[in-house]
């Protein structure tokens, strides 16, 4: 199979976690390289249904699954979902998954922010799902962000925090007249997940580098699709994020010599979600 990687050519629901299960049955290693948990893969779990946002879906077939850079992880999300596969009796350790130590992390502000925002815009909204992935990937793009290494640690943590938190208050306060937060319970919070998901935290670009090395298989999964990309799609319809095969190695760390192949994704039937533009939309019943 050699390094492959899969993305919608599309608005997103392609299909794409489909491909991404038969493939992963030939692959080593299965990498998430952008998005956050604005994305859904349906797995059937012994029987039962399970989207998951933010794991990989190797983990149900017992490959090393790998959260990449590229991405923003709202931890509160990614404990629950390895909670729900560890009670169906899936393996989910350090061993098995890990996450890049310079991976954003969405902070309760990135969702109080991004909630605020589309309420003021009214009917001018993008359709963001707020999660607070943008507001994340704003404060990755502007040096502020707090990553997977800072919550290991808690002073540097507690910091950095204390910084943006100021910042984002006034703006929630006087710019959005939105709520604002308070410091020590999302510090309280944080180092539960500290806690819970150090073990899984290291260089993910040097795992996917030992598995070339050794001849492994290694498969990226992306998330929407190409007309949701930041650059390339139907701007400012779109993710906050790349979407196109080439953040593969930007999102997780490796250089295009160890990617073999691309493989697009297309939905005969073409849908998308939220808002934008929206060519060769049927209008008549069959669209309805």
């Amino acid at each position: 199979m050699s390094n492959i990687v899969i993305i919608g050519t599309q608005w997103g629901d392609e299909g794409k976690g489909k491909i991404v299960d038969l493939l992963a049955e030939y692959a080593d290693v299965v990498v998430r390289f952008q998005g956050g948990n604005n994305a859904g893969h349906t797995m059937v779990v012994n029987g039962e249904q399970f989207i998951s946002h933010l794991v990989p879906s190797g983990i149900l077939q017992k490959k090393i699954c790998l959260i990449g850079n590229g991405m923003v992880v709202d931890p509160a999300v990614l404990v629950e979902e390895m909670d729900y596969l560890i009670s169906k009796g899936i393996q989910v350790g350090p061993e098995n998954l890990k996450i890049s130590e310079r991976a954003q992390m969405i902070m309760p502000y990135h969702k109080q922010v991004d909630n605020a925002r589309e309420k003021m815009k009214g009917d001018k909204k993008i359709g963001t799902t707020g999660r607070g992935i943008g507001p994340a990937y704003e404060d990755k793009a502007t040096r502020r962000g707090v990553r997977f290494v800072d919550l290991l640690e808690p002073e540097t943590f507690r910091e950095k925090v204390s910084t943006i938190l100021d910042e984002k208050n006034f703006y929630l306060r006087n710019y959005l007249s939105a709520e604002t937060l308070d410091m020590e319970p999302i510090l309280e919070q944080y180092a539960k997940y500290a806690e819970r998901l150090a073990p899984h935290v290291s260089n993910i670009s040097v795992t996917i580098q030992q598995a070339t090395k050794a001849e492994k298989q290694v498969l990226f999964e992306g998330a929407q699709g190409t007309h949701l990309d930041i650059d390339h799609g139907t701007y400012p319809y779109v993710t906050s994020s790349n979407t196109v095969a080439g953040n593969a190695c930007c999102g997780s760390g490796v250089g295009p010599k160890d990617i073999s192949g691309v493989i697009g994704i297309v939905k005969a039937y073409t849908t998308r979600v939220g808002e934008g533009p929206f060519p060769s939309e049927l209008f008549d019943e069959i669209g309805d």
